[in-house]
């Protein structure tokens, strides 16, 4: 090194290869995007389906609601019924459609045997889908 004289760097040779990493990224993102997409254009199929009277699409299921109060009262749709009225609504509805379903709510004060009756009722009418609705249990407190 020579008084005066600073000593150059050669720096940097450029670079003549090419990055791959933004290329690879993009790449992944493309093959997920098609990863996802792929399932909804293969169910896709355009159809001109023939028109016919008998292929009438079918209602939501129906419901009956059946509702035993503390005293043993039944309702059939929030309405009071007698057992006669009962055994009547219940054969109605089974002749209009055997397919709908019972959907009884009973108070757990209610007697097992008062269930059992309007079961038998419902069965006997016709209609043989019988649901029980009841009310979630709260979590339990720590």
């Amino acid at each position: 090194m020579a008084f005066g004289r600073l000593e150059r760097d050669k720096g940097t040779a450029p670079m003549s290869d090419i990055n791959m990493t933004p290329l690879i990224d993009v790449m992944l993102v493309l093959v997920v995007i098609f990863i996802i997409t792929a399932p909804l254009l293969a169910s896709s199929i355009k159809l001109d389906l023939p028109k016919t009277e008998a292929a009438k699409p079918n209602d939501a299921p129906r419901f009956i609601l059946l509702v035993l109060d503390q005293a043993g009262q039944a309702f059939v749709n929030d309405q009071p019924v007698t057992q006669v009225e009962l055994a009547r609504q219940l054969a109605q509805t089974a002749a209009q459609n055997p397919d709908t379903e019972v959907q009884l709510r009973a108070d757990e004060a209610v007697p097992y045997g008062r269930v059992v009756e309007l079961m038998g009722a419902a069965q006997k009418a016709g209609l043989n889908r019988i649901g029980f609705v009841a009310d979630a249990r709260a979590p339990a407190q720590k």
